[in-house]
């Protein structure tokens, strides 16, 4: 499962943009990746890692703004159309893992 992360949050004092620049960080920090500016996502294996991340999330969450959650299946996602610009194909936004074993020098 995927959850995606949206949110507006103003940006006129320097209190609002601190506050926006360290909840982007903290998306970071947690593995989200950026879809647009406003809008991140990070895979799940289970809803038990979703909800213990949801949680961090509420305490993280900036004190004024909007920020909204959507948890959806990774059929669900792949289903998204793209209207304008390329389709991101990277590892990284995919559901496939890489695993590498082994040295290459052994």
């Amino acid at each position: 499962m995927r959850l995606l992360i949206m949110f507006d949050l103003p940006t006129v004092t320097a209190k609002e943009r601190r506050a926006y620049r360290d909840f982007r960080k903290f998306l970071i920090q947690e593995g989200f990746i950026m879809h647009q500016f406003s809008v991140y996502s990070k895979i799940f294996l289970n809803d038990t890692s979703k909800n213990l991340l949801i949680n961090r999330l509420e305490k993280a969450k900036p004190p004024e703004g909007l920020v909204t959650a959507l948890s959806v299946t990774e059929k669900q996602y792949a289903r998204m159309i793209y209207l304008c610009g390329e389709t991101d194909k990277s590892v990284a936004n995919s559901n496939k893992r890489v695993v590498i074993l082994g040295d290459e020098n052994a």
